[in-house]
């Protein structure tokens, strides 16, 4: 056996977020799921990989070389050394996403004020770190909320504020409240979180007039709105609403993207779109855009091109339209949805045991289940090792102490033979925990 080493780190002089809970519930997770790998996951919300088996990522590639040779009037040289070099922080490919915001959702920004990240999960890092200031600007989300975005406040040192979630999306009186109750501390809240469709992980979908009452109450009180837009793309044909950025006449919402479920996730290619005027005190102008590239260069440096030229040659491949380059993805998940939403109501439909009741969303990925228990990791190792069945607890993303009787199933990463008989062990696992007592039942956690 090796010697000790001699220096040992003391994890309270660690960073702080390393100790939050917020931080380890992926990494939980994911290790459950190695622990237990004949159950049934529907944890992750990971996208689903059938629709990849036949994409050629290398003629996907050299369709983009093409366009830039043959649009952009670069040397056939050029294009390839574009493809090879570290590239500009700000992206490559930010004309053609730009484009295809304006034709497909309306979002009419030139392609200066796009840039693009790995994954949208940087795009958040980076806003929060551009918005930020100092430890008096806060950052509100709308709770139940994303582990990623409240991660990404925890690693800043940013504090967060959380804003209840109602039928109709977001609780706004609360939102202005909150805003108040900060002026007051001579804090301010800088900016709010906020899925609009079909939220990570209840599902939720602000409605139209909800929106535009969120971006009256951004303007009033002086608010960023950072828009994710995830999961717009799964809502059924003639019924996606405008997105936020859509709507935005003052500049007011910066608007996250990403390729990884609509098309590829291994490029991890996202985007965020920051239009934002920006004066410096130099009395230079610029856009908000121009200081996330700034940052970027210190985090990534950029954005492989080579992942790049494969989004943007299937974007080319599908007229420059994110919608049409979803199109089969979104009526992949839809049908998942509809297919896990049909199973638990075939399973439970006719004797729903007491205190059990599940929303039924019309896209995104996730089904939000209440039961009448304490829904903890206890009770999702007892649920593994018992039916071979995984979900995730709703409390990772509450902020407030919120959740702790709810848990989440996602639809997207399972076949429909895997959701069939992943519901009807969930059934059992929940006629055992909820329904009424009786001889011969398991041991509860």
């Amino acid at each position: 056996m090796s010697a000790a080493p001699g220096f040992v780190l003391a994890g309270g002089d660690l960073h702080a977020s390393l100790e939050n809970p917020v931080l380890g519930s992926v990494a939980f997770l994911n290790e459950v799921m190695t622990r237990y790998p004949s159950a049934i996951s529907f944890a992750p919300g990971a996208p689903h990989l059938a629709h990849l088996a036949d994409v050629d990522v290398t003629a996907y590639a050299a369709r983009y070389e093409r366009h830039l040779v043959e649009d952009r009037g670069t040397t056939a040289e050029r294009a390839r050394n574009l493809l090879h070099e570290y590239g500009p922080s700000r992206g490559l490919i930010n004309d053609l996403i730009a484009a295809a915001l304006r034709h497909d959702q309306g979002i009419d920004v030139p392609p200066r004020s796009v840039v693009v990240t790995v994954g949208a999960q940087e795009a958040m890092l980076l806003t929060l770190r551009a918005l930020c200031r100092s430890r008096d600007d806060l950052l509100a989300v709308v709770e139940p909320a994303y582990v990623g975005m409240t991660g990404a406040a925890r690693l800043l040192d940013v504090d967060l504020v959380p804003v209840p979630e109602t039928a109709d999306g977001v609780d706004l009186d609360a939102l202005r409240g909150a805003c108040a109750a900060a002026r007051k501390r001579g804090r301010r809240i800088r900016a709010l979180y906020v899925a609009p469709d079909y939220s990570n992980p209840s599902g939720s979908v602000l409605d139209l007039e909800t929106r535009q009452r969120l971006l009256a109450v951004a303007d009033h009180d002086d608010l960023v709105l950072i828009e994710d837009s995830a999961y717009g793309f799964t809502a059924p044909p003639g019924h996606a609403l405008p997105s936020l950025k859509a709507l935005d006449t003052d500049c007011r919402v910066v608007h996250l993207g990403t390729f990884a479920k609509v098309c590829l996730p291994g490029a991890r290619v996202g985007f965020a779109v920051a239009d934002q005027p920006v004066v410096r005190a130099d009395g230079t102008e610029g856009v908000l855009a121009d200081d996330l590239a700034v940052l970027k260069g210190m985090v990534t440096v950029n954005t492989s091109p080579l992942c790049q030229a494969v989004i943007g040659g299937m974007l080319l491949a599908h007229g420059g339209s994110l919608a049409a380059l979803g199109d089969a993805t979104s009526a992949h998940y839809r049908r998942n949805l509809a297919h896990l939403l049909a199973a638990l109501d075939r399973e439970l439909g006719g004797a729903t045991p007491p205190g059990v009741r599940w929303n039924s969303p019309s896209g995104g990925f996730f089904v939000r289940v209440r039961l009448p228990v304490r829904v903890d990791t206890a009770l999702l190792e007892w649920c593994a090792t018992e039916f071979g069945v995984l979900w995730t607890p709703m409390e990772h993303f509450y902020l407030s102490g919120g959740g702790t009787d709810e848990l989440r199933l996602s639809c997207s990463y399972l076949t429909l033979d895997r959701i069939d008989e992943g519901i009807g062990r969930f059934a059992e696992f929940l006629r055992e925990v909820a329904g009424p007592p009786r001889r011969g039942r398991r041991a509860l956690p």
